[in-house]
C-alpha cells in the first residue's frame, strides 16, 4: 500500500501555525514512507471563504517548503460526487429523507435540553413513509446510523477509543438545498483521492466517530486516523493572537527562516531522543508518528528566535542579502545600491542577529541619503562637546588605512590619546555615521559605509 496523505485546510482565514503543523507532518510522514503528499482546500463554506485566503495558504505552504505533490483539489468543484454518493446511500438503505421543519428541529432541541439530555435529532423520519411528507418542505438526507454497538478508532497517536452508538445521532449528510454537509464531503474526498492516512489535530476526533459511520454505510475501507495534540500558549490556554503571532505568514514577516520554521514545528510535540537541530533531509528520515506525543505542546518564542539564530548562522550571506535589499527596498530605501555593502557586512551580522528583521535593521544606516533623520537617543548624542571633537577624530581616520582592523587600531588609539573610553569616542560616532544608536562594530560601520560616504556624514553631523 502507497501512503498517501492530505492537508485539507478552509480558506476562511489565514494559515494558523497549528495547521501549518498539521500540513508538515503530513508532509514528513509521506516523505519517510516513500509516499505521496496532496491538498484540498475545503471552500465549501462559500459566504466566508474568501480566494485571497486560500492564495495565503497556499503561500505560506510553498514558503515552508511543503507544496503538494499534485495540485490542489477544491472541495467545492465536487459538490456532484458529493451528491451522488449520498443518493446512493438513499438507494441503499444506508440513509433517508428527513422532512423536519427548522421549527420542528428547534421544539426537539430545547425538549432534550429541559429533560437533560443532548440536543441530538431524534429520528422521527427515520423508518416513517415518505408519503407521510409535509408538502412544500424540501427534505434533507440524513444517514441511518446504527444505534446499538459502539464505534471504535484506532488511533496511530491516541490510541484505541471507542464511544457508544447511542451518543451519536443521525447526522445530515446533504442539506434540503442539495449542498453537501461537511462531514459527508470530507469522507468522499478521501475514498476518491484514495487518501491512506487522516494525521489532523484531536479536535477533529469527535467528528471521525461520525466519518466512520460514512464509510461503513457505503463499505469503503477506513483510512488509518492520527491525532494530533492541539498547540497551546506557554500559559496553557489555546493558542490566540495574545500570546504573539500565530499565522504563518506573519513569523515570514517578522524574520524568520523557513528551515527554522520547520525545525521549530517539527519538534512541536514531536520528538527524536535530545535531537534538537534537523534539517529537512534528516527530518524526513526521522519522522513518524510513533514520536509524536499525547499531550498538548506549549508554544514556546523564546526557543524559535534561538532556532532562527542557529539557521541564520548557517544560511548563504547572497541569499540574506537578497532579502534584506527586499526588505529595505520596501521601506523605500534604496537598497539595491548598497548590495554589496550589505553583502560585505552579513557575515559579522549574522553571527549576533535573531532575525531577518535584525539584519535589514543593522543594515539600513547603509542605505539612507543625507541629510540623515536623528532618532531622538542619536540626537541626544551630538552634544555641542561631541560635535566639536568629531571633525579631529574625522582627520585620525581619513589618514588611516580603510579597513576595519586599521580604523579599529585608529579609534582605540584616539580614545587613549584623549583619556577616553572607547565606547565614548565610538557612541557619538555611530550617531554621526547612521542616524542611530544601533548599528555594527564601529569599525565595521566605518568600513561599510567607505572613507567618502563616512567622512560627509561626519562633517553633516558636526554642520
Amino acid at each position: 500500500m502507497s501512503v498517501r496523505t492530505r492537508f485539507a485546510p478552509s480558506p476562511t482565514g489565514l494559515l494558523h501555525i497549528g495547521s501549518a503543523r498539521s500540513a508538515l507532518f503530513n508532509y514528513l510522514f509521506s516523505r519517510h514512507h516513500g509516499g505521496t503528499y496532496l491538498i484540498r482546500v475545503e471552500d465549501t463554506d462559500r459566504e466566508r471563504s474568501k480566494p485571497e485566503f486560500t492564495d495565503a495558504i497556499l503561500a505560506g505552504l510553498a514558503w515552508l517548503g511543503i507544496p503538494p505533490d499534485e495540485p490542489p483539489v477544491f472541495q467545492s468543484t465536487r459538490a456532484g460526487r458529493h451528491a451522488e454518493v449520498a443518493h446512493e446511500m438513499l438507494a441503499r438503505g444506508r440513509a433517508y429523507h428527513c422532512y423536519c421543519t427548522p421549527d420542528e428541529l428547534r421544539q426537539m432541541r430545547e425538549t432534550a435540553a429541559a429533560e437533560g439530555r443532548p440536543p441530538r435529532y431524534d429520528g422521527t423520519w427515520r423508518d416513517r413513509d415518505p408519503a407521510e411528507a409535509p408538502p412544500g418542505v424540501k427534505p434533507v438526507i440524513r444517514l441511518k446510523a446504527p444505534r446499538e454497538g459502539a464505534t471504535t478508532v484506532h488511533d496511530l497517536i491516541q490510541g484505541e477509543i471507542t464511544v457508544n452508538n447511542s451518543e451519536l445521532d443521525d447526522l445530515i449528510i446533504l442539506r434540503s438545498d442539495g449542498s453537501p454537509t461537511y462531514l459527508h464531503a470530507v469522507v468522499v474526498d478521501d475514498h476518491d483521492m484514495d487518501i491512506t492516512h487522516v494525521i489532523r489535530g484531536d479536535d477533529h476526533m469527535t467528528n471521525t466517530f461520525r466519518q466512520i459511520q460514512i464509510y461503513n454505510a457505503m463499505d469503503w475501507t477506513l483510512p488509518r486516523f492520527a491525532h494530533m495534540p492541539l498547540i497551546h500558549g506557554a500559559d496553557g490556554a489555546k493558542l490566540s493572537k495574545r500570546h504573539g503571532a500565530v499565522n504563518l505568514l506573519d513569523f515570514r514577516d517578522d524574520g524568520f527562516l523557513p528551515e527554522a520554521m520547520m525545525n521549530f514545528l517539527m519538534r512541536l510535540g514531536w520528538s527524536h531522543g535530545d535531537t534538537e537541530i534537523l534539517d529537512r533531509e534528516e527530518a524526513i528520515r526521522l519522522f513518524d508518528l510513533d514520536g509524536v506525543g499525547r499531550s498538548a505542546a506549549r508554544m514556546d518564542y523564546t526557543r524559535l528566535l534561538q532556532l532562527n539564530g542557529v539557521w541564520l548562522r548557517r544560511a548563504d550571506d547572497e541569499r540574506l542579502t537578497n532579502d534584506v535589499v527586499e526588505r529595505l527596498t520596501a521601506q523605500g530605501l534604496d537598497a539595491e545600491r548598497v548590495r554589496e555593502r550589505i553583502l560585505g557586512l552579513m557575515p559579522f551580522l549574522k553571527e549576533r542577529a535573531k532575525t531577518l528583521v535584525d539584519l535589514a535593521d543593522s543594515t539600513a544606516f547603509l542605505a539612507r541619503h543625507m541629510p540623515l533623520s536623528f532618532e531622538e537617543k542619536a540626537q541626544a548624542l551630538l552634544t555641542a562637546e561631541a560635535k566639536a571633537a568629531l571633525p579631529a577624530l574625522a582627520a585620525v581616520l581619513d589618514g588611516t588605512d580603510w579597513t576595519a582592523p586599521a580604523l579599529d587600531a585608529a579609534l582605540r588609539t584616539y580614545a587613549e590619546a584623549n583619556g577616553q573610553k572607547l565606547g565614548k569616542v565610538a557612541q557619538p560616532l555611530r550617531a554621526a555615521l547612521t542616524g542611530s544608536t544601533m548599528s555594527p562594530p564601529i569599525d565595521q560601520t566605518l568600513a561599510a559605509l567607505g572613507r567618502e560616504e563616512a567622512l560627509a556624514r561626519i562633517a553633516a553631523a558636526t554642520a
